[in-house]
């Protein structure tokens, strides 16, 4: 595996991140020693994409629509090109919380949530309350509502752009995030990373500006929970179907880990979480890379 295509930028709101760590992950790669193709995925992406026959392997580095729900993966399923990530079905899945939030229920801890398709005034849950699109990453469109006001007008605005939004109780604690990368047909959990952000939750912002949230690495866990997290991490892993690699963000509250979401494709900016803990556990970024490639295969077929 000698000629690698590296996947980024796309159409999505998480354009300009999927830019950054696509562009980490290609010069990753060619320092490894590979021959990298750089696509910055556009609008007129279909009409070039038979290209893809003359690589070994595909890094997907799309985030959000139409690169990490699904749609991308099937297009490489159909030209039989071996690819990194997750495979159709498990990608629709992670992306769609609400299908997420049912696959799973019963099998990890869940806050309390609903579905909303138009702006509401009043919470089931109290406040503050969270709210977030039903398909969406990066925290883009998610607020924390403190009243019916801020959640009036944040429904308002968030409904009309995404149709519909998922309304949660807000469950307030440690933040942590789990990431997990395949070893040899394996997943491994690395070290568990807690957040410290300087804003009220991890938002957009927190995530990708320097100096806004601060890591503690690995996150101080008694041993038993620590265990208890990675399990109940790698249980929605495995449930829903993922593949090569993924990072499950939750929040810890009087010992019980509340699972909130699982990345598909974790960003691989400088401010990511996944290489802050595979520097934790001794892997240097083009390591981490690396491995990732070694998972590409053809998931559905």
């Amino acid at each position: 595996m000698k000629k690698v295509a590296v996947l980024y930028g796309g159409i999505s709101r998480e354009r300009e991140i999927s830019l950054k760590s696509g562009s980490r992950v290609a010069e990753a790669l060619e320092r490894k020693g590979y021959e990298v193709v750089r696509w910055d995925v556009r609008e007129d992406f279909l009409k070039y994409v038979w290209r893809l026959k003359d690589v070994d392997a595909v890094v997907v580095m799309l985030h959000g629509n139409y690169g990490e729900d699904g749609t991308i993966q099937g297009v490489l399923e159909y030209l039989k090109v071996p690819y990194t990530g997750s495979g159709v079905q498990a990608s629709a899945l992670c992306f769609d919380k609400l299908r997420a939030y049912e696959v799973l229920r019963g099998k990890v801890t869940l806050p309390k949530f609903t579905v909303i398709r138009e702006p509401v005034k009043e919470s089931p849950f109290g406040f503050p309350c969270f709210l977030k699109p039903r398909r969406e990453g990066s925290s883009i469109g998610a607020h924390v509502c403190h009243n019916e006001e801020e959640l009036f007008e944040f429904s308002k605005v968030e409904v009309e752009r995404y149709g519909e939004m998922v309304l949660m109780e807000y469950v307030e604690g440690r933040e942590l995030t789990v990431s997990i990368v395949e070893l040899d047909g394996r997943p491994v959990v690395l070290p568990i990373l807690e957040l410290k952000p300087k804003k009220e939750f991890y938002d957009y912002e927190a995530k990708y500006t320097p100096g806004m949230t601060e890591f503690i690495l690995p996150a101080p866990l008694e041993e038993d929970l620590k265990r208890k997290i990675e399990e109940m991490a790698l249980r929605a892993y495995e449930h829903l179907g993922c593949r090569s690699f993924g990072r499950v963000d939750g929040i810890l509250r009087n010992g019980e880990f509340y699972f909130l979401e699982l990345n598909s494709i974790p960003g691989m900016t400088e401010t990511s979480d996944l290489p802050a803990s595979a520097a934790a556990a001794g892997i240097s970024f083009e390591d981490l890379v690396e491995l990732i490639l070694k998972t590409a295969s053809l998931k559905e077929g």
